[in-house]
């Protein structure tokens, strides 16, 4: 400030005015002294604005999954680019963290909170019985949940949005495409037990199934990653009805689950028919390519960061919710191999 001030042939006081976008300096001295700035290469000090009391200029994300499933993982790589696009407009940086759960997490935040580090989260991963939106609620801290349900019966809260895609209509969407095609034995490789939009998968495939009179659909949890997901296809591919259509909960488990099945002998799709929740350039890098369904997540992702940047400038908290994913039909699926008169007995309870 006192080099600004110097070359600028001004007060420090009137610096301080000039930047801060504070009245008390007449325009032509603040256009004066932002250029010097400019000149000398001049940034806001996060550490002096957060003693100040005016923000961090950096929001938080913390990832309490397996740091392994990470780096794999195409969904998050591309919501974080998305984030991060948005917040770089507004000159705002990202503090993200990994850690091993949600007591965890919420340890982060009590600690970002008390050292002034950030000034909104992002939530992502909603959880059944999730303690993490009462907690930031009780700190003060502005966030947006990434993929949480709106709840009709709570009133909006200040300074908290959401954020959301409609899980169940997608599921629905994918048994709807396997039924027409015949497919009565599905198999749902599910993500994470717990997360909010694994439950909602699994639920919808079970209502799907029961509406339709199917016994041979289920879901099988994993951890998200290739060796879980070979290890379920191989499982579940040697059981002795196995399953016609394979529904994965990600790209990497999907083309995990192609080489697993190839070597207990199954070709896709003349055997079984596979489905990837995710579509990414792994499923166009794998033979045959993969049927998936295709969402936005960088737009996702912009989506999450302007509503937090909107709750930083002060507006309400909101409901956003995000296209429908799209199925993308590709070679992994086609009819069913079963015959007529299996598929029919397949789908009679106890049949």
């Amino acid at each position: 400030m006192k080099d600004i001030a110097r070359r600028a042939g001004v007060s420090e006081s009137a610096v301080s005015f000039a930047l801060n976008d504070r009245p008390g300096v007449s325009e032509v001295t603040r256009d004066r002294v932002r250029r010097v700035a400019e000149q000398l290469g001049w940034r806001p000090s996060t550490a002096a604005r957060a003693l100040s009391g005016e923000g961090a200029a950096t929001v938080g994300l913390v990832l309490a999954r397996p740091a392994a499933t990470l780096g794999v993982d195409s969904f998050f790589l591309q919501l974080i680019s998305g984030v991060q696009e948005v917040l770089a407009q507004r000159q705002l940086g990202l503090l993200f963290q990994v850690v091993e759960d949600v007591a965890a997490e919420c340890a982060a935040y009590r600690r970002w909170w008390a050292e002034h580090r950030v000034d909104g989260v992002l939530v992502v991963d909603p959880r059944r019985d999730d303690p993490r939106p009462g907690l930031l609620d009780e700190l003060g801290l502005p966030a947006v949940l990434v993929g949480g349900v709106p709840d009709p019966d709570r009133p909006a809260r200040p300074g908290f949005a959401t954020v959301w895609v409609d899980d169940a209509g997608a599921m629905a969407t994918v048994v709807d495409h396997l039924y027409a095609l015949g497919h009565r034995r599905i198999v749902h490789i599910a993500g994470l037990e717990g997360l909010a939009h694994t439950e909602r998968r699994v639920r919808t495939l079970r209502a799907e199934a029961e509406r339709r009179g199917l016994s041979e659909v289920r879901s099988v949890p994993t951890d998200y990653s290739d060796a879980e997901g070979a290890a379920v296809t191989r499982r579940v591919l040697s059981a002795q009805s196995p399953p016609t259509a394979l529904v994965y909960d990600n790209d990497v488990m999907a083309v995990a689950g192609v080489a697993a099945a190839a070597s207990l002998g199954f070709a896709v799709p003349q055997d079984v028919s596979v489905v990837s929740w995710e579509d990414s350039a792994l499923c166009r890098m794998v033979h045959p390519w993969l049927t998936a369904l295709s969402r936005d997540a960088v737009s996702f992702g912009r989506a999450a960061a302007r509503e937090l940047v909107a709750l930083l400038d002060g507006a309400g908290g909101g409901t956003v919710q995000v296209p429908l994913p799209r199925l993308i039909e590709r070679e992994s699926v086609r009819r069913s191999p079963l015959p007529e008169a299996d598929s029919r007995s397949a789908g009679t309870p106890g049949g």
